[in-house]
């Protein structure tokens, strides 16, 4: 078979290799059919050991691998009794918990597609996505993630069905049935494996899985079409990481991002499902820490974002424990240093001896005293933040990927050898090249089929079978990818969501106050904007305030200040939590083709206005 013509390109193809399959597992994965089929025979490998945990009042619980394939069957069936057929859409509402993944299993089961959407989502948002998907039935776990629901439901008029996890007081409303979670896990578990088993049969590693939905440059969120052997792909290679370099052992994951994000849906709950591990769900944020060391997790798949606060958590908790915790901290990460220098000195090791018998294993214990890696992904790590994890004797691996690619791409791996400027090399399976322009191509069977009903961007960024990433690198000696730049505009925060600016500026943009804006927040806790007030309003303004029309005046007045937030806080109301303005400032003046702010096609040029805006910008985050 030919290869298809290529851009010109390069740093050559890497890993296009297949899995080395002499270890059973992988080759059990890589022969695997569909994610169900998957789960049921991990299910019947593990039988009554424990498979999905939660924390119900103060105490951890646990469902074993029978209970949930019991429960994943049920489903399947209740979902086809109401009248669902092969290929029609599902959303799923629901915080992380055992019922996302129960939900999630019995939908592909019932030979549906899952709709993920976030908790954070508007009626805005549902209302696109439901109406975009054609979704027939909603998945929602409780009464606050319902109401935005309602309304979309109602404006779509395309659900039929709705089934409440927990026991929801609006059983009926508008045009859909509700469901209780409880009585469609109900009736004989065999029969309905036995119709499940029949029905999967059909289903290959080319049918959909699941529409991710994900913010494209226009502003609406397209729907990624991940077939079930993308997710297979790059469960594959992940287990692979895990098999070679750390050892497959009993494994527990414990879940934190959104399930509804690809990066969590893949690698926390189908590479655990993949390897036989345990999933336990964390109670959020401000619980993670307990949670860590309650439940011993051996694999973290989580954010940049929250390494950077418990690297300062772990560094303000030293400094308090004196001159001997500070002076080994600091011998620590003078050895790391050294170490990633290639300075291996002799001088080093009776130090490195001391500080791990005596710092690290305290740094450890605070992870549950069982990690064995810890895997950085959904947006850039700060490469100090890498190593500072590797000083205090964690493992850290930095991951690279989309949605479009399952969506993991690349993976730091110790075999290779861990740089922290690296996202590691390809997983196996999977061709990368680099285009003359430097755009990172990636091509495999982790790559999408296209966007849901979008033709025009699936053409656009699927060219010869050729994933074009919008983002620039290069490969180093060793395969890995370095990325130096994102060719396109969108905004990943450090926590990895993905905003498109377009969509937040042109919403502020209609406001009447707003002539232009500019929205920033790449690798930043929140959005901020900068804003060039519309002159026209501004006059009328000063006109009806006794105030003399000075555009640079007025905007050091804090009633005109005022009038502004309140039309960001307008445009705020139709976004979702992570989209929201936080903070803002004032432009000096318009952005314009003379002053090199804006393209003779009227765009504006995000660099320019950032290199003379980067200090106010900047600002906004330290007030």
């Amino acid at each position: 078979m030919h290869a298809p013509k290529l851009p010109a390109a390069t740093g050559g193809t890497t890993r296009a290799d297949a899995t080395p399959l002499g270890n059973p597992l992988l080759a059990d994965i890589a022969a695997t059919g569909n994610l169900v089929e998957l789960f049921l025979r991990r299910a019947d490998e593990k039988g009554d050991a424990p498979f999905l945990g939660r924390k119900q009042r103060g105490q951890w619980v646990t469902l074993s691998w029978r209970e949930v394939a019991d429960q994943v069957c049920l489903l399947a069936e209740a979902l086809r009794g109401l009248g669902l057929k092969d290929g029609d859409r599902v959303a799923l509402v629901s915080e992380n918990r055992p019922e996302w993944c129960i939900a999630d299993l019995a939908i592909m089961a019932a030979g549906c597609i899952t709709v993920p959407t976030y908790t954070t989502n508007t009626r805005r948002d549902h209302a696109h996505i439901l109406d975009n998907s054609g979704a027939l039935a909603v998945f929602v776990s409780n009464e606050k993630l319902l109401a935005p629901l309602v309304g979309a439901i109602a404006q779509t008029g395309l659900v039929e069905h709705v089934i409440g996890i927990d026991d929801l007081h609006r059983k009926q409303a508008g045009s859909f049935d509700y469901h209780d979670w409880g009585a469609l896990i109900t009736g004989d578990a065999a029969a309905a494996r036995a119709a499940v088993e029949a029905r999967i049969a059909a289903i290959g590693r080319e049918d959909t899985a699941c529409l991710i939905y994900t913010s494209g440059t226009g502003g609406a969120p397209r729907g990624v079409m991940q077939h079930h052997g993308a997710i297979l792909c790059n469960v594959l290679g992940a287990a692979e990481i895990l098999v070679e370099d750390f050892g497959i052992t009993d494994e527990r994951f414990l879940s934190f991002l959104p399930l509804s994000h690809a990066y969590e849906h893949t690698g926390g709950q189908f590479l655990p499902i993949g390897v036989g591990a345990e999933i336990f769900y964390s109670e959020g944020l401000e619980k993670l820490a307990s949670n860590i060391e309650e439940t011993r997790p051996t694999i973290m798949v989580v954010v940049p974002r929250l390494f950077e606060v418990l690297r300062t958590r772990i560094m303000k908790q030293v400094e308090k424990q004196g001159r001997l915790a500070n002076f080994l901290m600091d011998a620590a990460l003078r050895i790391a240093e050294h170490a990633k220098e290639g300075k291996k000195r002799l001088r080093d090791r009776p130090m490195d001896f001391l500080v791990e018998k005596t710092l690290r294993p305290k740094i450890r214990a605070k992870f549950g005293g069982r990690i064995k890696a810890m895997v950085s992904g959904g947006a850039p790590l700060n490469p100090e933040v890498g190593n500072f994890f590797e000083a205090m004797g964690l493992t850290m691996l930095q991951g690279y990927g989309q949605t479009e690619a399952g969506p993991v791409i690349s993976c730091n791996r110790p075999s290779v050898g861990l740089k922290m400027d690296t996202v590691g090399p390809p997983l196996s399976g999977v061709e990368v090249r680099i285009a003359e322009d430097g755009e990172i191509l990636v091509r495999g069977e982790l790559v999408m089929h296209g966007y849901w009903r979008n033709e025009a961007e699936t053409a656009r960024t699927l060219k010869d079978g050729w994933l074009h990433t919008g983002d620039i690198g290069h490969l180093d000696e060793k395969g890995r990818i370095k990325i130096t730049d994102r060719k396109k505009d969108m905004i990943v925060n450090d926590k990895g969501d993905n905003i498109a600016p377009q969509k937040v500026e042109g919403m502020l943009t209609l406001q009447p106050e707003i002539a232009q804006a500019m929205v920033s927040g790449d690798k930043r806790p929140y959005v901020v904007a900068l804003i060039v007030p519309d002159p026209e309003w501004a006059l009328e303004w000063a006109r009806a305030n006794g105030e003399k029309f000075d555009l640079k005046a007025l905007q050091a007045l804090p009633a005109f200040r005022a009038a502004v937030r309140a039309a960001i806080d307008r445009t705020n109301a139709d976004l979702s939590v992570i989209e929201k303005v936080r903070g803002f400032a004032f432009a000096d003046e318009a952005f314009t083709i003379e002053n090199e702010e804006m393209t003779p096609s009227m765009k504006i040029r995000r660099h320019k206005i950032r290199e003379r805006y980067q200090e106010r910008i900047d600002a906004l985050y330290r007030a």
